[in-house]
């Protein structure tokens, strides 16, 4: 589902992170929430680690590959809270950790999770 919403997203931003590991995990783990700051684990659906595309030089050697982070039990209990499609809300999660790590502000995610891939 997560690779399916992932190509349902808006093309330019899709672009932007071709090559990009999607990886869901149950929960995020202890040292992901003390990074964060989260007290609660239900509390992060999503993640985005990596070198954020502003920064990224041709001439760096990659640590690591830029990954998405889908947190399967917070996205489960969110979709039963709220109701929502859940191919929407791993879609509009994907997003969301895209769009931050882009520095898009909050109204230009909206906007983009209002659009059709």
């Amino acid at each position: 589902m997560a690779e399916t919403a992932l190509s349902a997203i808006p093309a330019p931003l899709r672009d932007l992170v071709r090559g990009t590991a999607i990886v869901v995990e149950e929960t995020p783990d202890d040292e992901t929430l003390a990074e964060m700051g989260i007290d609660n684990p239900w509390d992060l659906t999503g993640l985005y680690r990596g070198v954020p595309l502003t920064q990224k030089s041709v001439l760096d050697v990659p640590l690591s590959p830029d990954t998405i982070l889908l947190f399967r039990e917070p996205i489960l209990l969110e979709w039963i809270e709220t109701g929502e499609e859940l191919f929407r809300l791993v879609r509009n999660v994907l997003i969301h950790e895209i769009g931050h790590h882009f520095g898009l502000s909050d109204a230009d995610i909206d906007r983009l999770e209002g659009e059709e891939g």
